[in-house]
């Protein structure tokens, strides 16, 4: 099986689960999955202004800036600045989470799992690498700045492209030039 490839122009915008904002999914799972019933979910989210977080009962999180200046995060009560770019910030579904942009409106990557089905790791990388699926996972790439090729394939990837690779396909070597996050993906059985 090939690496399959999801382009950025290829997906549609939708507000989120509170209608305070505007997401774009990546990849669910399973396919078709909708906010209330993913394994596992990857977005990209436009945040123009402050406010609460969706609550994700059962759902692990890990939230990393791509564009804009920041955000502190109120946890439970216990606030968080995430203001460095491409610094993945992991958080509980279920906390009582708002939100305040530090100085303007932010873009941010999200990965959600749903504790009982499925765990995420998610890396950055800024040089060439070598995709490979541990046994039992799947891995997504996602280009965050600038671009990656695919080496084998040679297939170029653009801002917010990505590749999906599973753990019986061959690893693929990738060249980096900007930043890309690597999310690791293990089904729990």
């Amino acid at each position: 099986m090939a690496p399959r490839i999801l382009r950025a122009h290829d997906r549609t915008p939708a507000p989120w689960k509170n209608g305070g904002g505007i997401t774009t999914e990546v990849l669910a799972h399973p396919q078709g999955a909708g906010t209330d019933d993913f394994a596992w979910r990857i977005s990209v989210a436009d945040v123009a202004s402050s406010g609460p977080f969706s609550a994700f009962e059962g759902v692990d999180r890990i939230i990393t800036v791509v564009e804009g200046p920041g955000m502190a995060l109120t946890v439970d009560g216990t606030e968080h600045v995430v203001d460095t770019r491409y610094a993945p910030f992991a958080f509980s579904g279920d906390a009582t989470t708002d939100c305040r942009l530090l100085d303007g409106p932010i873009v941010d990557f999200n990965v959600m799992v749903r504790r009982t089905e499925a765990k995420a790791d998610v890396s950055v990388e800024r040089r060439s690498t070598v995709l490979r699926p541990a046994p039992g996972t799947r891995v997504l790439a996602v280009v965050l700045d600038g671009t990656a090729t695919l080496d084998r394939e040679s297939v170029r990837l653009g801002r917010l492209d990505a590749v999906l690779l599973h753990d019986d396909e061959d690893p693929v070597d990738i060249v980096v030039d900007g930043v890309l996050a690597i999310v690791a993906l293990m089904d729990i059985h």
